[in-house]
């Protein structure tokens, strides 16, 4: 078992309407998830939650994008940008948090991905990897240095943030059944292959809960 202490968090990636069943960028069994995710809000002393929160014709979606399709990757300044189906809307249903979440003990709500110009998968840093959202000053000012990752999806949101917390100076920890991914052109394989290389650990929530 993990003991918990003070210091330790619990981040949780947009557990969002669009990226579970039914939504407009669903992410396979996305809500399965939701009863483990809220026993686990319970166990920790520090709750922090992500919302992707798009501007009307953002970058990363394909309709921004004539003559491209979702799923395919696009040129942007900032490297290569996977286009997706137009999600997470701000003000919309699809980008409110899901109804089965009990966020009731999420001390802060970090929202990511509303410059129209940068898409922004980690809750540390848009995808230029350079311009900060501000959580790692907060973590540090909180005095929080060990995190653990769950929600959605494991291969992209999850991913760039444990990486980004890792290289901020952060111990990342991720609850891998506390997560569900889209396995896109094999990047769960890559998201693994991405955590050994970075040692940061994938456990199973039973190393926290007693069920």
């Amino acid at each position: 078992m993990i003991a918990l202490t003070p210091n330790d968090a619990l981040l949780l990636i947009d557990m969002q309407n669009d990226f579970c069943p039914g939504g407009a960028l669903p992410v396979p069994e996305g809500d399965a998830i939701l009863p483990l995710v809220n026993r686990l809000t319970r166990r920790f002393e520090h709750v922090l939650l992500t919302q992707d929160w798009h501007p009307a014709g953002h970058i990363s979606f394909a309709s921004a994008h004539p003559g491209h399709n979702p799923y395919e990757t696009f040129p942007v300044p900032y490297g290569q940008q996977t286009l997706w189906p137009d999600h997470c809307v701000q003000g919309t249903p699809g980008a409110a948090f899901h109804p089965a979440l009990d966020a009731t003990r999420a001390e802060l709500i970090v929202r990511k991905g509303f410059r129209r110009e940068i898409d922004s998968y980690s809750a540390f840093l848009e995808d230029d990897h350079f311009t900060s959202t501000g959580l790692a000053g907060y973590l540090r000012e909180r005095e929080l240095h060990r995190l653990f990752l769950c929600g959605l999806a494991y291969d992209f949101c999850v991913r760039a943030s444990a990486i980004d917390g890792k290289n901020l100076g952060f111990e990342t920890i991720v609850i891998e059944d506390a997560t569900r991914a889209i396995d896109l052109d094999d990047s769960v394989d890559q998201t693994n292959a991405l955590f050994s290389e970075y040692q940061i650990p994938r456990i199973q929530s039973s190393s926290l809960l007693f069920f």
